[in-house]
């Protein structure tokens, strides 16, 4: 993989709000940024669309790519549901002149922090409390009160990378988390 772009790492415990910040900052085309679609195993929501929002894949055919060395990164996330960048996505994205945008979870980030080193700016989405997490998640109406039980408690131990990455945003105030991705950005993509 010949790396031709910048990258931009948002990670954050399920339901912090970096997939709104991923989307403001992708409708911003002065930026120059393009999504990369990640892969999972988890069951498509219905207002999802495969190859727009992830690749959709069965277990064994994520691990037998896996296995062959397409991923850039992966890792089970929950028990049978795994997640992951494929290294094709960053030819897509570099192809077409744009840096790339992950919006993955808190150990792919820092896996992918790795792998860009000084080419990538890592930011860590913290929710403004854990009950405020927890209020948005029920509030989202896509988990069983089983699943979002299970992502609180995933929450706690992440909410402990925070420091790992290269700046920490809360989202509190969506406008201000806003401004603030926006800036963090803008700033990274312009420096030489």
């Amino acid at each position: 993989m010949n790396q031709q772009g910048k990258a931009i790492i948002f990670s954050a415990p399920s339901g912090a709000g970096k997939t709104t910040l991923v989307h403001h900052l992708l409708n911003n085309t002065d930026l120059q940024l393009a999504f990369s679609i990640s892969a999972t195993t988890r069951p498509k929501r219905s207002h999802e669309v495969d190859g727009k929002d992830y690749y959709f894949l069965q277990p064994a055919e994520f691990l037998t790519r896996a296995k062959n060395g397409e991923f850039l990164e992966w890792e089970e996330v929950y028990e049978n549901q795994y997640y992951g960048t494929l290294r094709s996505e960053m030819d897509r994205i570099w192809s077409l002149g744009k840096h790339v945008i992950f919006d993955v979870d808190v150990v792919g980030g820092l896996n992918l922090k790795k792998i860009f080193g000084e080419n990538a700016l890592a930011i860590f989405v913290e929710p403004p409390s854990l009950e405020a997490l927890q209020f948005r998640l029920r509030h989202r109406s896509t988990e069983t009160p089983e699943k979002i039980a299970m992502r609180i408690a995933k929450a706690q131990s992440e909410m402990a990378y925070a420091p790992k990455f290269d700046t920490i945003i809360v989202n509190d105030i969506l406008e201000d988390a806003l401004i603030q991705s926006e800036l963090r950005v803008t700033a990274f993509l312009n420096k030489p």
